[in-house]
């Protein structure tokens, strides 16, 4: 399911059955990508650390069949470019994925968020420094986070991410963080 980069010979057994965790959790979402793991129904709550602020958040953000304005509110203030303090509202599709990766990782800290939203102002500064940053980045958009979970090796996340299939996933094994947005399916 994973790859040809397991090899479930050598593989530890409490990796193994983590991994088949995984895929029991994401199989449903492989048969429909567009379908949550999360009941449509339930509340649905995230927990955030942020990398650079180290600010903390834990808000649900849904409950009883919708989102919830406050929930979201506090979602865009705290997921702000914290370079200018920009706000801009982020795609709640996004929320749904990093939801479905917490409940298909099993994981129980929170999301290290190392990037969020990104005004043009700070887009534009890190292209200028060199650091791969596209020009029409969906971090502009509210519709791309950059995080890692202190639980849940980020190859683990990636994979269970790509499992999802419900748009792009990036992984970045020098600085340790997996790249997330509600774009098309792709993978890097």
């Amino acid at each position: 399911m994973f790859g040809t980069r397991l090899d479930v010979e050598t593989t530890s057994p409490t990796r193994r059955l983590f991994l088949r965790g995984v895929a029991g959790a994401l199989a449903a979402a492989v048969v429909d990508p567009g379908r949550l793991l999360a009941s449509p129904k339930e509340e649905r709550i995230l927990s955030f650390v942020h990398a650079h602020t180290h600010e903390r958040l834990t808000v649900p953000y849904f409950a009883d069949g919708a989102y919830l304005p406050e929930g979201l509110s506090s979602l865009t203030s705290f997921l702000r470019d914290f370079r200018t303090g920009d706000e801009h509202p982020i795609d709640p599709a996004l929320y749904d994925i990093l939801n479905d990766l917490r409940l298909a990782t099993g994981a129980r800290r929170p999301f290290q968020v190392i990037s969020a939203y990104r005004s043009p102002r700070t887009n534009s500064m890190l292209r200028g420094n060199g650091r791969g940053v596209a020009k029409g980045s969906l971090h502009l958009q509210g519709r791309a986070i950059d995080v890692r979970l202190a639980d849940v090796h980020s190859a683990v996340l990636r994979d269970a991410a790509i499992e999802l299939r419900r748009g792009g996933v990036g992984y970045y094994r020098g600085p340790d963080f997996v790249h997330m947005d509600t774009g098309r399916v792709r993978r890097w």
